[in-house]
């Protein structure tokens, strides 16, 4: 390499420690690392096997005690879940000491596990609305094994309470995989009920502070999101995304925006429709179909 070469990249390399430097966020203290996004990935593989036993895994549940099955993936999932919920509140400096990030790290992780029995019978829940609401379903075990829009759920509902949990990070890395492997984009901050169907789910977005009720059925396509957020940062807590009560139907490539918009329950939304005002309760909304043109072609 000539002198030359050196010097440039010698000069460029200044220019980007600057950068780093002016940004002051790649300044982590000895021994301090972010959250690794491999381990997380794998929680989740660890975690998709406690929820669904048989179905992800080596193991065959027809000689293994399930009990014991579990007993074993918990002490798993709590090692690798406190290694990385440490690192995030380490990252964070949100306690005094490392003896308080550890034993604050230590409480956040039990507390997940400890909620686990009810996270999976929500997501249970969630299978049974997929295979109620699609009739090209022909099982739960093939909703389980087959279908992404469940994968998505069952992070969203894990990821959800990791975020109530205010473990900075790790819920939104967990969502994002699932957005990169579904194309279904559920911020982990959103409130679900129970039973949520999607039916297909690519390009399927629901913000941070939405609100979902009970048996909510949409479809491919649909934006529940905010109006403008020019104002960036200032917004962050307030409710900037739409409220959907129970026993809605959102039919594919509708957009719903808005932190004061309400759909009421017992609505139906056809397709390709825009909505930034509250819907009364049992109104159906819908569009003219568009008028067509015919002409006869030349030659």
């Amino acid at each position: 390499m000539s002198h030359s070469i050196k010097d440039k990249i010698e000069k460029i390399a200044g220019k980007l420690n600057q950068n780093y430097i002016n940004q002051g966020i790649f300044e982590l203290g000895i021994g301090e690392k972010l959250p690794k996004r491999s381990e997380i990935t794998e929680l989740i593989n660890v975690l998709r096997r406690i929820i669904f036993p048989g179905y992800f895994g080596s193991e065959n549940t027809a000689y293994v005690s399930l009990d014991i099955f579990a007993g074993s993936s918990l002490a798993i999932l709590y090692e690798k879940l406190f290694k990385q919920t440490r690192i995030a509140l380490s990252v964070g400096r949100k306690y005094k000491n490392n003896t308080e990030t550890e034993e604050k790290a230590e409480e956040k992780t039990l507390k997940l596990i400890e909620d686990l029995p009810l996270i999976q019978a929500m997501i249970f829940k969630d299978v049974e609305a997929q295979l109620s609401g699609d009739p090209a379903a022909n099982s739960k075990e093939e909703v389980i094994f087959s279908y992404p829009r469940i994968f998505a759920i069952f992070i969203y509902r894990i990821a959800h309470k990791l975020y109530e949990l205010n473990i900075p990070f790790i819920p939104r890395i967990m969502t994002e995989y699932a957005h990169s492997r579904t194309g279904i984009a559920i911020n982990p901050g959103a409130v679900i009920g129970e039973y949520f169907f999607i039916d297909h789910g690519t390009g399927i977005v629901i913000g941070e502070t939405i609100k979902i009720g009970n048996n909510v059925k949409i479809y491919q396509g649909v934006t529940l999101g905010a109006l403008s957020t020019r104002k960036g940062q200032a917004l962050t807590g307030v409710k900037r995304h739409p409220t959907i009560e129970d026993n809605v139907v959102i039919y594919a490539n509708t957009t719903i925006l808005g932190g004061e918009t309400i759909v009421g329950e017992n609505s139906i939304i056809d397709g390709n429709i825009f909505i930034t005002k509250p819907i009364p309760a049992n109104t159906k909304v819908s569009s003219y179909m568009p008028q067509l043109k015919y002409t006869k072609r030349k030659g």
